[in-house]
């Protein structure tokens, strides 16, 4: 096995740090003002462009930067130094996309990988949040398209974006599908914008559906895919959190680190005492276990040597453990920091608000565990075990 990452690795994670140092000046700006003006907006949208690290999930040949699994956690590693969910402004298109019609393509995805449009998604109900197959929102038949109805929550960035991929129950069957939708459609009204406990550089909004038509040219995928396009979205988005919540544990460490090191009580630096020793100690061990395996994952999807289920079930293994990992992590050093690290100016402190979401988010930990459990009920222990040299999924 060899773990160094290779030199196109290096140079993109490079490139990340790069921009995530421009983007860290707009911090303080965002949780003072609760988001960033236009011009900040234009700014930074530039400066991810110039980057080349826009739209790191599609193909080069769409004009996306084209990264491999493991290439795209190397670079939303370094991203999720960011507060202020400053790293959702190096947009990353939603997955369901690429399964656009040539013609849906040149509409939304293409505009959207050079930042000219913005997509959300919106699948959460006041009725269906974890439980995505009891929506209520609807689609039914019309002459040359659909009429929707319902209701979403949590979608974010709704505030931004211009345009929603909306998951209904469609036709008598209410067969799940996923619906492109303009913001701008009659019929779609954003209802409310909720005070979250964080602050993030976009919202999530809630909106109502009331008799929207929409053409048959808006169906992404076929009738009756939603669900399965959502569920290798989120498969994907697991491992993405994982690396971001690692990052901002990283971040976290180094603050908390320097801290001890430089803060004076007793006549000694805190870094003496063995409590704070404890709890830098521990913040290591969670970072570090936690950055290996979802590199590990990472890896055995770009090789192709894991199947769907099992990936499934890994990728929720790599979001529970380092979502969890992380809360802990930047707990303690909050802690090492005193009543500073209460204060929003400090990072440790926005750091601490905003990590909560990720064990809530594309999946809580509840039920990711269940994920984990069924898988292994169902197939035994194989979940745990490292791929083989020369086998493929098929093989397994």
């Amino acid at each position: 096995m060899d773990f160094r990452l290779t030199a196109r690795q290096e140079e993109l994670r490079s490139a990340a740090r790069a921009l995530t140092g421009f983007i860290m000046k707009y911090e303080l700006d965002c949780e003072e003002n609760n988001g960033l003006p236009p011009q900040a907006h234009t700014e930074i949208r530039d400066a991810v462009l110039d980057s080349g690290l826009q739209a790191v999930n599609m193909p080069v040949k769409w004009g996306g930067a084209g990264l491999t699994i493991l290439e795209q956690v190397t670079v939303q590693a370094e991203l999720g130094r960011l507060t202020g969910a400053l790293w959702d402004m190096v947009w990353r298109p939603a997955n369901a996309l690429s399964f656009c019609t040539p013609e849906q393509r040149e509409r939304y995805l293409v505009p959207v990988i050079h930042g000219r449009r913005r997509d959300c998604y919106a699948v959460s109900e006041p009725g269906a949040g974890s439980d995505p197959q009891s929506l209520r929102t609807t689609a039914t038949r019309t002459s040359g398209g659909w009429v929707l109805n319902g209701e979403k929550w949590f979608v974010t960035v709704g505030d931004h974006a211009d345009f929603m991929i909306v998951l209904a129950a469609a036709g008598e069957e209410r067969a799940p599908t996923l619906f492109l939708v303009d913001k701008d459609t009659p019929g779609v009204e954003m209802t409310r914008v909720p005070r979250w406990m964080h602050t993030f550089v976009y919202e999530h909004p809630e909106f109502t559906f009331t008799d929207v038509h929409v053409g048959d040219d808006a169906v992404l995928g076929e009738v009756g895919d939603g669900y399965d396009i959502t569920r290798s979205w989120f498969t994907e988005e697991r491992l993405m959190i994982a690396a971001r919540t690692i990052g901002a544990a990283e971040r976290a460490l180094e603050l908390a680190r320097d801290w001890a090191v430089e803060r004076r009580q007793f006549g000694s630096p805190i870094a003496d005492f063995q409590l704070i020793q404890g709890m830098l100690a521990d913040s290591a061990v969670d970072i570090a276990v936690n950055r290996a395996y979802t590199h590990q994952v990472a890896w055995e999807v770009d090789e192709g040597l894991v199947d769907r289920k099992t990936l499934h079930a890994k990728a929720a293994i790599a979001k529970l453990a380092a979502s969890e990992a992380s809360g802990r992590v930047v707990d303690r050093c909050l802690q090492i920091f005193g009543g500073r690290g209460y204060d929003r100016s400090y990072p440790v402190e926005r750091l601490y608000r905003e990590l909560r979401v990720d064990r809530i988010w594309e999946g809580t930990s509840e039920i990711q565990r269940l994920i984990i459990a069924n898988e292994l009920v169902k197939r035994g222990t194989g979940v745990l075990q490292m791929p083989a040299a020369g086998l493929s999924a098929e093989d397994r």
